[in-house]
């Protein structure tokens, strides 16, 4: 195998240190970020909440994801303009009772520019449902995720 040809598996490795009761340092590479909660919540409001980073992740996903698909298909995504909104059911957060689903479903409304036909851009969503790893975790675990896309013709 060459050296220029992507390893198929590789092991991801971050480090933390849980500074306060809220607050995370996360290291990977030679980037950091914090985690933490908002003040109503006894945080320092320094960075996204664990649930807002998982749901930040799936955002990127679907940016990251979709644009390589549309690279290998032979068109065009512009800038991507994403909103999400998750149902969570905070019980289980709130240490009162076990939740099987804490986030029942999450809509993402995406609206892009393109100059995908609307049969690339189906195909694109089919790909994006089997190859973005955080969808993929999420809706195996049961969660219902609907795309709503906006297309623009370039």
């Amino acid at each position: 195998m060459s050296s220029s040809t992507p390893k198929t598996e590789v092991i991801m490795t971050l480090s933390a240190i849980g500074e306060t009761h809220s607050r995370t340092s996360v290291q990977t590479r030679d980037v950091s970020t914090i985690i933490d909660e908002p003040e109503i919540r006894g945080g320092t409001n320094r960075g996204l909440s664990p649930t807002e980073t998982m749901m930040s992740s799936l955002i990127g996903c679907t940016n990251v994801i979709s644009k390589k698909i549309a690279h290998k298909m032979g068109f065009e995504l512009g800038e991507m303009d994403i909103t999400l909104k998750a149902k969570f059911d905070r019980r289980g957060t709130m240490l009162e009772e076990e939740v099987e689903i804490p986030f029942p479903s999450i809509t993402m409304d995406i609206e892009v520019d393109t100059n995908a036909s609307e049969e690339q851009m189906n195909a694109m969503k089919i790909d994006l449902a089997k190859f973005c790893p955080i969808a993929k975790v999420l809706r195996g675990s049961g969660v219902e995720i609907v795309e709503n896309w906006i297309v623009n013709p370039l």
